[in-house]
C-alpha cells in the first residue's frame, strides 16, 4: 500500500531541494510530482518556450495537429524528474511549471476540461479541499508543490524529510485570511511578477 504526501513550499527552489532530497533517498521519479509557479519567468533559461503539457520536448500544437494526440504524464528519466520540466497555464493560478505522474490532471485543468481545476488536480494527491485552497492559493501567490506517493511503511520518514522546508499550511491560511482572502478563485487574476516577489519577501527567514 502506498501513501501520497505532499507539501507547500514558497518558491521552486525549496520544492526542488525536496524532490532531489526524495530521489536521493530512493523514490522513484514516477512517484515524484513538482508543480511550481512561473509567474516571475524563472523557466525560461534564454529560449522560445512552447506549449508541452506532456513533456517530451515537442510542441503540443504541433502535435495536437494529429488526431487523436493525447496528454500523458511523464516520468523524469534516468536523469532525474526535474529534467522533464514543462511550461502551462492554469486558470486562476497563471504559469505553472510542472513534471510527474500529476501532468495528466494538470493538462486537464490547464485546457479547463478537468473536474474542479486545480482544485480538482490537488485533492486527486489526497489534500483536503480545506488545504487545497490554500496550495492552490500558494501556487497563484509564487509558490510550488511537490507530492510523493511512497510506501506506508516508509510515509513518517518522508513526510519529515519534505517538512524541512514546507509551507506550514495552518499558519499560511490565517495570514491569507488576515489579508482578507477567503478562499481559491479559479477566476481570479493570476499574481505577476512584482506581487510574486512582494509576497515572498513577506515569509523570507
Amino acid at each position: 500500500m502506498t501513501t501520497t504526501i505532499s507539501r507547500l513550499y514558497n518558491n521552486y527552489g525549496d520544492a526542488r531541494a525536496a524532490v532531489r532530497q526524495l530521489e536521493a533517498a530512493g523514490v522513484a521519479h514516477k512517484d515524484i510530482s513538482i508543480i511550481a509557479s512561473n509567474a516571475d519567468n524563472w523557466y525560461n533559461d534564454g529560449k522560445d518556450t512552447f506549449p508541452d503539457r506532456d513533456l517530451d520536448g515537442k510542441d503540443d500544437r504541433a502535435q495536437a495537429a494529429g488526431k487523436g494526440a493525447s496528454i500523458g504524464a511523464a516520468a523524469g528519466g534516468t536523469a532525474g524528474l526535474l529534467t522533464g520540466l514543462g511550461l502551462m497555464a492554469i486558470p486562476g493560478v497563471g504559469p505553472v511549471v510542472a513534471a510527474g505522474w500529476l501532468v495528466t490532471t494538470l493538462a486537464g485543468a490547464a485546457a479547463g476540461g478537468a473536474t474542479g481545476g486545480a482544485l480538482g488536480a490537488l485533492t486527486q494527491t489526497g489534500i483536503s479541499k480545506d488545504e487545497a485552497d490554500v496550495y492552490a492559493e500558494g501556487l497563484r501567490r509564487g509558490g510550488a508543490v511537490v507530492s510523493a506517493r511512497v510506501a506506508d511503511n516508509d510515509a513518517a520518514r518522508f513526510q519529515r524529510m519534505m517538512d524541512r522546508s514546507a509551507v506550514g499550511v495552518a499558519e499560511r491560511a490565517a495570514a491569507y485570511r488576515k489579508s482578507g482572502w477567503k478562499t481559491f478563485d479559479p477566476n481570479a487574476t493570476p499574481y505577476n511578477a512584482d506581487q510574486v516577489q512582494k509576497e515572498r519577501s513577506l515569509y523570507m527567514k
